[in-house]
């Protein structure tokens, strides 16, 4: 393969038992339709791969400056196979690039990417994330309506957290920028999390790639956009939680 490739990688900051992702406010993961293109999904069946993916709207919150942040996840229906779906026909916002995923993970992501939208931007006009993959098209539609209104709260709790702490932020994230590299070269990659000590770790657990607590602060390196395959050098998580501070360092070479 010749010329520069340019290898766009983000990394995806998880808070056990803090504010990542979240869901609709009337929605549990429990409810999403397992219907595919070859038919009806039993609720109990597991499929490690050959099946689609269906976007989500988990939806929005007000911005101080008066626009609106619409957050869409997805979910992958296998167990085991990761897809690659490009930007383009088969996936697109509204018929555009919007910063949507182009890698898949297996299963349910929430609060994976958001679409902000201006302050006049009506309660009954839409955000259409399209994803098209093996003759099936599924089509997440957002708006705001109020009962799609999300706070933190919302989302601690539909993650499963609970109501802990409810005045807990998204952790500050520093680190490399996007890089350009030639094929098969790899590329080293750095990232630094700081937070605000909510919630309060209540002890830790073995992880087999790091000593990542069972509630604290991590950092994990994940494929959001481009053809696979990356691999990330171990560990690809990285986690740290003390009384007085919760910072995380996180490299990796991929």
């Amino acid at each position: 393969m010749s010329g520069c490739t340019l290898m766009r990688l983000r990394w995806m900051l998880l808070l056990m038992g803090a504010v990542v992702i979240m869901s609709a406010p009337h929605h549990a993961a429990g409810q999403i339709p397992f219907e595919s293109s070859t038919g009806q999904i039993p609720y109990a069946g597991q499929y490690n791969r050959g099946q689609d993916i269906v976007p989500s709207y988990d939806g929005w919150r007000p911005n101080p400056d008066g626009s609106f942040s619409m957050y869409f996840g997805y979910m992958n229906r296998n167990y085991e196979e990761q897809l690659d779906i490009d930007i383009g026909p088969d996936n697109n916002v509204d018929g555009s690039d919007r910063g949507q995923p182009t890698h898949f993970y297996p299963r349910r992501h929430w609060f994976v990417f958001k679409v902000v939208v201006p302050k006049d931007w009506g309660v009954d006009k839409k955000v259409a994330w399209t994803l098209s993959i093996r003759g099936k098209t599924n089509i997440a539609r957002g708006w705001l309506q109020p009962d799609w209104e999300i706070n933190n709260e919302v989302m601690m709790e539909n993650v499963g957290a609970g109501n802990r702490d409810p005045d807990n932020e998204a952790p500050v994230i520093t680190g490399t920028g996007p890089q350009t590299i030639s094929l098969p070269d790899t590329v080293t990659l750095s990232a630094v999390a700081r937070d605000d000590l909510l919630p309060r770790p209540r002890g830790q657990r073995n992880s087999g790639e790091a000593g990542v607590e069972a509630q604290g602060l991590s950092v994990q390196w994940i494929q959001y956009r481009g053809p696979g395959a990356i691999t990330f050098t171990a560990p690809t998580r990285a986690a740290t939680s003390t009384r007085s501070m919760r910072e995380t360092a996180a490299m990796t070479i991929a």
